[in-house]
């Protein structure tokens, strides 16, 4: 009687694994599906003549977020947003060809590693989110699509994560590391953390809908930043 309870126990759980694996295979992890009609109604606009994208923003719920709340930016401005909701860099790195490159846009406009500094995938360096941008500019430029680096933009914690503590000190010393990449490589570099920041190198309240993610006036001083950096004159 032990044994068959034994043997049904260990069935369930080898079923329980089996499906569990089954799931895993299926979940789309780095977000392809997206935006794939998105990006084949581009593609397929500029097939038939459409101008290319001046840019794409490449980024996280930051991005996301940005592309909802003023859309009229992108639209004016000819930019595409291209922001999943709570992706690292890793995820980004991995699916930079189909949001990015195929579209062939002029510039890339990379906003990336709030998510790594929150663990959202379990550990990892400043150095590999680190070499995960620096990988994504190495893609665009061999593909002739010019990179340009932003900031970190400023946070002191993270709601969904408190228990990191304040890492407001790794997200300056990887703007840091991405400022001078950027110069070493003359690249563009927008520096956002710069003008959203407070005393304690979080976000601004009064720009932020929490301590990570802008308002809309906290978008449209960066939106002042990417005018700036392009050199495009406000519509």
């Amino acid at each position: 009687m032990k044994k068959t309870i034994l043997t049904l126990a260990t069935l369930a759980f080898m079923g329980l694994l089996s499906i569990s694996s089954a799931n895993a295979q299926e979940r789309d992890w780095a977000g392809f599906s997206r935006y794939a009609k998105s990006n084949s109604e581009v593609i397929a606009a500029q097939k038939a003549g459409a101008k290319k994208p001046l840019a794409v923003f490449m980024g996280d719920s930051i991005t996301d977020a940005w592309a909802s709340d003023d859309p009229s930016f992108f639209a004016d401005n000819n930019f595409i947003g291209r922001g999943i909701s709570g992706q690292t860099s890793s995820e980004m790195l991995v699916r930079f060809r189909k949001d990015v490159l195929d579209l062939n846009p002029k510039y890339v406009l990379i906003l990336a590693g709030t998510n790594d500094m929150a663990r959202n995938n379990g550990y990892i360096s400043i150095e590999d989110t680190y070499g995960n941008i620096v990988s994504m500019c190495e893609l665009a430029k061999i593909h002739k699509v010019k990179p340009v680096i932003c900031s970190i933009i400023p946070a002191s914690s993270f709601a969904w994560r408190k228990q990191l503590g304040d890492r407001s000190g790794d997200i300056i010393t990887l703007n840091d590391m991405l400022k001078a990449y950027a110069a070493k490589n003359r690249f563009l570099y927008i520096d956002y953390h710069s003008v959203l920041k407070d005393e304690a190198n979080g976000l601004q309240t009064a720009l932020g809908k929490d301590s990570v993610h802008p308002n809309l006036f906290g978008y449209q001083i960066m939106e002042k930043e990417v005018l700036k950096a392009l050199k495009i004159k406000k519509k």
